[in-house]
């Protein structure tokens, strides 16, 4: 009897000494997975919020907070204009955190560009509150809007579309010589003919107008270049960064016509003399004497 009662304690004292080493190996695992994650959570780059479309909106559609949603991304790698969240959190100042609407706004905002769905929203992208889409919309603060009459060869045969950049030639003549010349680089242009679409998925419009974002002193400029010229449009590239200087090309210059002045020949010298006779003055004509 005390026999078996032996085995079984020696038995379960290996048992128990086995389960407390595997107890001490699992722990010990657990610790190094514990750190290793720890480690790469410290090593990790932090999420921040940014609000994205919940479904599609099209060009000029308007939305409002539910449809919008929030996804997490790497800090630093949100786009410029992103926003932070649809309203912003209670106490936080709303100056410090950029939100699509602001605490109790009510109206909608509409779409300036077509989103598809988890597409990011942009401030760029979208009206203030109670604002529809239109020129208004993408006029930037204290700019004007300036149309400008353009055909298919003015017009860059009808490639353009709103949000291009384009500089302006202006044809006509200065004094007797015929003249081209830059009057204005690198204007953006908010709406083709009645359309600010930039979206719009028509391959070619032959345009008849187009208006571009100008300042007061650029659209009294282009007023006075329409009604004295002929304007014509040249799009400008998206990577085009070179600064563009002062252009004027004369005709005669570019064809290499010289100008020739004429020379007035002169007619023979005449020599006059006064003479008084009576109360008047007479003017004879005398031999030169040089």
């Amino acid at each position: 009897m005390r026999m078996i009662f032996a085995v079984v304690l020696l038995v379960g004292v290996a048992l128990a000494g086995f389960a407390v080493h595997m107890t001490q190996g699992y722990i010990a695992q657990a610790q190094v997975e514990r750190d290793m994650l720890l480690a790469a959570q410290a090593n990790a780059t932090p999420l921040v919020d940014m609000v994205v479309a919940r479904h599609p909106l099209a060009y000029g559609e308007r939305f409002r907070p539910e449809d919008l949603g929030v996804i997490k991304v790497q800090a630093g790698h949100a786009p410029e204009g992103a926003f932070l969240g649809i309203v912003p959190p209670e106490g936080v100042d709303p100056a410090q955190f950029p939100a699509v609407f602001q605490p109790g706004e009510t109206r909608p905002r509409a779409t300036l560009r077509s989103l598809s769905k988890n597409e990011p929203i942009l401030a760029s992208k979208i009206t203030e509150p109670g604002v529809d889409a239109g020129i208004m919309a993408n006029l930037s603060p204290n700019m004007r809007a300036f149309t400008i009459s353009v055909d298919v060869t003015s017009g860059v045969s009808g490639f353009l579309r709103p949000g291009d950049r384009v500089d302006v030639y202006w044809y006509g003549r200065s004094g007797d010589r015929e003249v081209t010349k830059l009057i204005d680089s690198n204007l953006r242009l908010i709406a083709i003919d009645q359309s600010a679409d930039a979206d719009r998925t028509e391959e070619t419009i032959l345009a008849r107008t187009v208006t571009a974002e100008v300042t007061p002193e650029q659209a009294a400029a282009l007023t006075l270049a329409q009604a004295t010229g002929r304007l014509t449009l040249s799009l400008v590239g998206n990577r085009d960064t070179a600064e563009v200087g002062a252009i004027e090309v004369d005709r005669n210059a570019l064809l290499g016509i010289e100008t020739v002045q004429a020379v007035e020949e002169k007619g023979p010298e005449v020599c006059t003399v006064r003479m008084r006779k009576g109360g008047e003055v007479v003017m004879s004509e005398i031999p030169c004497t040089n």
